[in-house]
């Protein structure tokens, strides 16, 4: 059976650079309706790039990226000089997506204190 892979990166978009330090963990289910099994876990490196993560097992129809987003928007918070830091609106970011045998699937996020966005990258 072809394998299955799976990579991401991050953005800061309001600092214009990548997000190193964030945690992602890799999850797969093999049906819409069975239980989450973690497959992985990673750090974004220097360059946002998490690049460590495992593919998914076979079997696997949808897979989920959960991005611990929140100590990474305190850290840029307090680096930007900012005066007052609450909790980050965006604590965490999950993204569940589709997949089929033997393809790669590149999964960005785009990350803003107030907002966030992915796409399926190549």
């Amino acid at each position: 059976m072809p394998t299955t892979s799976v990579s991401t990166h991050v953005l800061d978009t309001a600092a214009g650079r990548p997000a190193a330090g964030i945690a992602v963990r890799l999850l797969a289910r093999a049906a819409p309706d069975a239980d989450w099994r973690e497959t992985g876990t990673g750090t974004t490196d220097t360059d946002g790039r998490c690049r460590d993560l495992p593919d998914p097992p076979e079997g696997t129809v949808w897979a989920r990226l959960d991005f611990a987003v929140e100590p990474y928007l305190a850290e840029a918070h307090a680096q930007a000089g900012a005066h007052e830091q609450g909790p980050a609106f965006f604590p965490e970011v999950t993204v569940t997506f589709a997949v089929r045998p033997g393809e790669h699937y590149h999964v960005p996020l785009l990350l803003s204190p107030f907002g966030y966005s992915v796409y399926r990258g190549s």
